[in-house]
């Protein structure tokens, strides 16, 4: 591991995720990209056939019934880093990302809610004309961390 990123942890979820396949998909792709663990907001699933690598019992997954209970719960010194197609995002292709975060996904059908864009630290895009699937797009941004760029 490179010294210039110790230290560093970060976690991934959805608000009010729509299907259970997707939320396996992002699990698998958690534990391959290093997440430290994974949540969801609102809707909680049970283990998910698409998590063919079994992600649920290698990274911790914690459950919030709502966002304030996120907010509340999250580890102190955590900046939110919301992923989502607006005016206010910075575009991911040249987005520092934070140290210590999480990344917290939409549904698909209406993404993150007023109050998690609101009280995210930093909203972040990248160049697609239209939405993503949720699991494609937390991939993407896993990966893109991956690559070692520049933290702040």
């Amino acid at each position: 591991m490179n010294s210039n990123f110790e230290n560093e942890y970060f976690g991934i979820g959805i608000q009010n995720g729509k299907t259970p396949e997707n939320l396996g998909v992002l699990w698998r792709s958690a534990q391959n990209f290093g997440a430290s663990f994974i949540f969801t907001i609102g809707n909680r699933y049970a283990k998910q056939a698409s998590d063919t690598h079994n992600a649920v019992k290698s990274i911790p997954y914690y459950h919030y019934d709502t966002f304030d209970d996120f907010v509340n719960n999250i580890p102190v010194g955590t900046r939110i880093v919301g992923v989502e197609l607006s005016d206010k995002s910075e575009d991911l292709e040249t987005f520092k990302h934070p140290r210590r975060c999480v990344y917290l996904l939409g549904a698909e059908d209406h993404g993150l809610s007023k109050q998690a864009m609101e009280k995210s630290h930093l909203l972040v895009k990248f160049n697609s004309p239209k939405s993503l699937n949720v699991a494609v797009a937390g991939s993407i941004v896993m990966y893109d961390r991956s690559l070692g760029k520049e933290r702040i």
